[in-house]
């Protein structure tokens, strides 16, 4: 089966994006604010009771993000001047409501990412997904002063239908397809695709590969400097509060985005921003 949502297009033939003041990077953080249901396995720092019902060690962990990590990280983010791409469950609004004022009060850019990461989009029928998604919209319509126009699945999941369902909603881009450096057009009129990060994703590099906080400031370095040499790119971090807002690994988390948010060259942008900039040179390519 071939792709159909997008077709092939070498970096080399398209010019590189146009930035506010003539910066030479896109940079904009990827905050994931997730709500996990009771009882359901997910994300967790331990297998080893993982299938438990209840899980105290893993439930607890991820909780620790939105009653701990998320408010140390809102710190850092208002100390470096920057507003985060909120990559939210629709559930968030009501569990979490002291989180979605203070991202309001901050003019956050929201993501839509499902309802809850306790489901994921993969296998779902269409009859099950509109529904699916119009519950989502209608918290996110009741919570936030305007609708997300960017979507990530939750884990990165859609169905061969998503893409569609969420345009016909007003939605203009997507996150889940990392394929690229730069934002790229997609098939379905209306909806581009914006360069999100798995290599940097401090799930993948902490829970998944056990780095430690010293090699993250690293690799997230190194990706910048190289991605600041090319020009004309987008460098997005994704970052969850119960992984990098913890303290022993929080304290790299603030060198490197007071490193990057400091640089001359840097557009510090959201991800819809990004969108709407280059939605309008992006013309959908039929298959």
């Amino acid at each position: 089966m071939e792709n159909e949502l997008y077709t092939y297009s070498p970096i080399t033939e398209r010019p590189p994006l146009e930035m506010p003041e003539g910066k030479r990077l896109a940079f904009y953080v990827g905050l994931n604010i997730e709500h996990f249901r009771l009882g359901q396995p997910a994300t967790s720092s331990s297998p080893l009771t993982a299938g438990f019902v209840p899980d105290p060690m893993n439930h607890g962990w991820r909780d620790y993000g939105t009653r701990v990590g998320i408010w140390r990280m809102m710190e850092l983010f208002d100390d470096c001047g920057l507003r985060a791409s909120a990559i939210t469950n629709s559930d968030v609004c009501a569990r979490y409501p002291q989180i979605v004022e203070a991202g309001v009060e901050r003019d956050w850019a929201w993501v839509a990412h499902g309802q809850t990461n306790s489901i994921l989009h993969a296998g779902m029928s269409e009859e099950e997904e509109v529904p699916f998604l119009d519950t989502m919209l209608a918290a996110f319509d009741a919570a936030l002063p305007e609708r997300p126009k960017g979507w990530l699945g939750p884990a990165l999941t859609e169905t061969f239908a998503t893409p569609r369902l969420l345009a016909e909603r007003g939605f203009t881009y997507l996150l889940d397809w990392t394929a690229d450096d730069r934002p790229f057009p997609l098939t379905v009129p209306g909806l581009i695709s914006v360069p999100y990060s798995l290599e940097t994703n401090d799930i993948g590099l902490f829970v998944g590969k056990a780095t430690t906080g010293s090699d993250y400031e690293q690799i997230v370095m190194d990706q910048f400097e190289v991605l600041l040499e090319e020009g004309g790119g987008v460098m997005a971090l994704p970052v969850h509060p119960f992984v990098v807002g913890q303290p022993f690994r929080f304290k790299y988390l603030a060198r490197v985005l007071r490193a990057i948010t400091s640089h001359p060259e840097v557009w510090v942008t959201t991800s819809t921003d990004i969108a709407q900039q280059h939605a309008a040179a992006l013309e959908p390519v039929a298959v």
